[in-house]
């Protein structure tokens, strides 16, 4: 599916309009389906589904599962539409539009909604088959996951390898008691995690039968601070009393003298080995039961992951060390009938990254905003060099929007280099539709343009700034903003395109 010339866009949940403070799983997720389907797009591209962290900036790449869901999505109107809570119930939470999410009001928000929704719930215990074939189907996470949020609560918050020995070390008796004396609030996790899953259904059949494939997004790594390390310290590297021996990140490089030290725990491959690789088969599984294709984050680590001892400050001190991604793929290709894996292979790529990518045929990734560097013309993400394997995006959330990029940040010999291509002056005029009409009229298969550079807004619109803990992850657009003017310009380009499909693409 990836093989057929198409095109989508990319959008989080959390930046779409609604009236409760951030975007969510109600009526707007179904007029962007609308607006996608409209403009004759087959893709909507969404970061990862789960839950964030006031503590940790709100990424969805810095999570406390890599199973459970993002319950701040969940819409209170189709919680109404259910039958879990009535209009009236609702009606004080609704806030004027922000175009920034307040995550500490949109929090203490939605967990009152959804206490107030499991209150109504076990008065009247309706959807109850429903709601235990959820908790039945995914117990392998889900009762973890909820048993690790309370006991985290328990603790006021403190990392699980702070806990006491005995719920540190998962002691059978001790995890019993949290069972049975914290079972109403165990039972409310799982009802929050139930109440999104159910509402994510009925969009992801929403948008199959408008012809919309769902691209989803799975961070290579997961939080120390995790139930995935809580219940599986010996798939990590850690020392005997749980401690990480090695965390990962990426080398110096031009851009960096001291490299990233990202702080996650890397993987302990022998141990996955020894599992078949399990846990990742279950992950994968998830995710595809979830979307119509998955972007899976910092691919190169499949082949090479850079490990730095957790005593170093820095990643300088780091190395790289082997992993068993040939053998990784090799056990999902034989379980999956096929695997829409669009591997993220930005930055500097070595030769064996690619091999792993082209043996399984997984298409990699080209950004336009990155063409212009240098020696453009022969740059893998100038359109001319492009493959029809790869996908291709003017951006991506972590760069700046074309027009900000050009504005702010396009570098002296970008500049010349973009007036060599084009040839003339160039005032800035339209530059975002410029920007995606080249992604589009490429020989790329499938061209991904974020929402930003469609309505060709400006820097204080880009989602996240790397080097910036606070302030990222927040921008929304307004309803008014997807007019008549911009579904008919986009039409038309995808048309020119011929990026126009028939809607089976997906079956």
């Amino acid at each position: 599916m990836m093989k057929t010339r198409s095109s989508g866009i990319l959008c989080h949940i959390s930046s779409l309009p609604s009236t409760f403070g951030i975007g969510d799983l109600g009526p707007e997720a179904y007029r962007f389906v609308d607006f996608l389907s409209r403009s004759g797009q087959v893709w909507w591209q969404v970061l990862p589904l789960n839950p964030t962290e006031i503590g940790l900036g709100n990424s969805p790449y810095s999570s406390f599962s890599a199973f459970a869901f993002n319950t701040l999505f969940i819409s209170p109107e189709r919680l109404v539409k259910d039958g879990f809570l009535t209009a009236t119930d609702i009606e004080s939470f609704r806030q004027p539009f922000a175009a920034a999410i307040d995550f500490d009001l949109v929090s203490k928000n939605k967990a009152a909604l959804i206490a107030m929704a499991f209150s109504r719930y076990q008065q009247r215990r309706f959807a109850l088959k429903d709601f235990e074939d959820f908790c039945r189907h995914h117990s392998s996470w889900l009762d973890d996951a909820a048993l690790f949020v309370v006991i985290k609560r328990m603790f006021a918050g403190k990392v699980w390898a702070q806990w006491p020995a005995e719920f540190r070390d998962r002691d059978d008796v001790a995890l019993k008691s949290v069972r049975a004396g914290k079972s109403v609030e165990i039972l409310q996790e799982k009802f929050a995690q139930y109440v999104f899953y159910r509402q994510w259904r009925h969009l992801q059949d929403y948008c199959s039968n408008k012809g919309i494939g769902i691209i989803g997004d799975i961070p290579i790594y997961v939080n120390y601070d995790s139930v995935d390390v809580w219940v599986h310290p010996e798939l990590f590297k850690l020392d005997r009393e749980r401690n990480q021996t090695f965390v990962a990140g990426v080398p110096p490089d031009y851009f960096s003298a001291d490299g990233q030290r990202w702080g996650n725990p890397v993987y302990d491959w022998q141990a996955l080995r020894a599992t078949g690789f399990s846990w990742w088969v279950d992950r994968l599984q998830h995710n595809m039961a979830l979307f119509d294709a998955v972007r899976v984050d910092h691919f190169r680590a499949f082949a090479q992951c850079w490990e730095i001892p957790a005593a170093e400050v820095t990643a300088i001190r780091g190395k790289w060390c082997d992993v068993p991604g040939m053998e990784l793929f090799s056990v999902l290709r034989k379980k999956f009938d096929h695997l829409p894996i669009i591997a993220e292979d930005l930055g500097i790529i070595t030769p064996d990254v690619d091999a792993l990518k082209e043996y399984f045929g997984f298409p990699g990734m080209c950004v336009v905003m990155f063409a212009f560097h240098n020696d453009y013309r022969k740059s893998r993400d100038f359109p001319d060099n492009f493959s029809p394997e790869c996908v291709v995006y003017t951006g991506t959330h972590d760069n700046n929007t074309v027009r900000g990029w050009f504005e702010e940040d396009m570098t002296p010999i970008e500049s010349e280099n973009f007036l060599d291509y084009f040839g003339s002056e160039f005032n800035g005029t339209d530059i975002n539709w410029v920007m995606i009409g080249l992604a589009m009229n490429s020989v790329a298969n499938v061209s991904i343009v974020p929402l930003q550079d469609v309505l060709g807004v400006g820097s204080q619109c880009r989602m996240n700034r790397p080097s910036i803990v606070k302030g990222n992850w927040v921008w929304r657009f307004d309803e008014g903003a997807i007019n008549r003017r911009v579904l008919a310009r986009l039409h038309r380009l995808t048309l020119s395109s011929n990026r126009i499909v028939k809607p089976n693409i997906l079956q």
